[in-house]
């Protein structure tokens, strides 16, 4: 699988896997100045970076675990997803959900993206659906 990056003017990093068996690839803040986030408030933070995916690919923009367990920032909509067809600027959707003020600095890691095949489904509509013995049960149903 071939992705393609296009780097911005203000962007001076490419994403890389850190290890060999690395899943995800590190995007980074392509900011010119920090920025402060209080607790609670959100805000999108630019990568710099346009992507073009081959088909049949999407791309996911998942929290770092080490910011989410030190600092508590993470992702507004936990993963995000990049379709084959988006050309625009990726962007991450970032969260300060800890009781403390964090600094967002440039070229700081952020987020990271995972690569993934995907199918579309061929919708059936029906009447009814097959019975399963867990049926209806959700939310705890199964147990702790």
């Amino acid at each position: 699988m071939i992705l393609k990056i296009q780097r911005l003017e203000h962007n001076k990093f490419v994403p890389e896997y850190k290890t060999e068996g690395a899943a995800g690839m590190d995007l980074c803040a392509a900011i010119e100045e920090p920025v402060t986030l209080k607790p609670l408030e959100r805000t999108l933070i630019p990568t710099g970076l346009k992507i073009e995916l081959e088909h049949g690919y999407e791309a996911q923009i998942r929290p770092r675990s080490g910011m989410s367990i030190k600092h508590g920032i993470t992702l507004i909509n936990c993963v995000g997803t990049i379709d084959e067809d988006y050309r625009g600027e990726v962007c991450v959707p970032v969260v300060n959900i800890s009781n403390e003020t964090y600094t967002i600095q440039p070229q700081e890691r952020i987020a990271q993206m995972v690569i993934n095949k995907v199918e579309q489904a061929q919708i059936e509509v029906v009447t009814k659906l097959s019975d399963t013995s867990r049926g209806e049960g959700g939310f705890g149903s199964t147990g702790k």
